[in-house]
């Protein structure tokens, strides 16, 4: 069974009277252990793309199945259950807490699953440790470079141990040097065993992968495996 999959996914907005059709079918399964980067350019229908798989939008017609759940028959506590244990989201813009410790941005997604304080801010210690932070515990945001920043939010996705990571153009805010870094990181994690779904219109970024799926105009043009 896929961990994710979508079966002839449509999703259109109705845009001032004017229907837009930002996916057209799109079929695609990811299995545990997959390390995917979704490609294309702006308006090419990878954001919508993520917010199905992240389970923040719904498709118009078509299946999305995660973990053998059938999005369509969740509520939306469910759907948030979901958001909240099986997928860690890694964003462009990092969207950390300003004023807020390292160590307390890390342990937020865990205050919401109802795990005690104490619990919450060893896991969210050993998740920045593993990402090499361990001396930045108490540092705010505006104290770290965009890197550490990454860093920081790529260990809160990691801090619920959740079943796939998706990341959202992570090395867009990023000079070169610290991109490749925080990609280099990526593949560390999938190498230990993660499922990574990246989301880029970056042909080098996308090269980390195992997998590429070419998006265009809404519709897989293209899947290729590295060799």
């Amino acid at each position: 069974m896929s961990l994710l999959e979508l079966v002839d996914v449509r999703r259109s907005y109705d845009m001032g009277g004017v229907r837009v059709d930002a996916l057209r079918g799109v079929s695609m399964a990811v299995e545990a252990g997959d390390f995917v980067a979704i490609v294309g350019p702006s308006g090419s229908g990878k954001s919508t793309m993520m917010n199905i798989l992240g389970c923040l939008d719904r498709p118009t017609a078509g299946r999305f199945v995660i973990d053998g759940r059938d999005v369509a028959a969740l509520d939306d506590n469910e759907l948030a259950d979901i958001r909240s244990r099986t997928i860690g989201f890694v964003f462009q813009s990092y969207n950390l807490l300003p004023g807020t410790s390292a160590v307390e941005n890390v342990a937020t997604p865990l205050l919401y699953q109802g795990v005690p304080r104490r619990a919450r801010l060893e896991r969210a210690a050993a998740a920045l440790e593993l990402l090499g932070l361990g001396r930045r515990l108490g540092h705010e945001p505006t104290q770290m470079s965009g890197g550490e920043q990454q860093r920081v939010a790529i260990a809160r996705a990691l801090v619920t141990d959740p079943g796939v990571l998706l990341a959202d153009e992570p090395t867009g805010n990023l000079a070169v040097q610290q991109g490749e870094e925080v990609m280099a990181l990526f593949a560390d994690l999938h190498g230990s065993g993660r499922t990574v779904v990246l989301i880029t219109h970056n042909p080098e970024v996308a090269a980390f992968a195992g997998r590429q799926v070419h998006i265009r105009d809404g519709a897989i043009v293209e899947e290729e495996r590295a060799a």
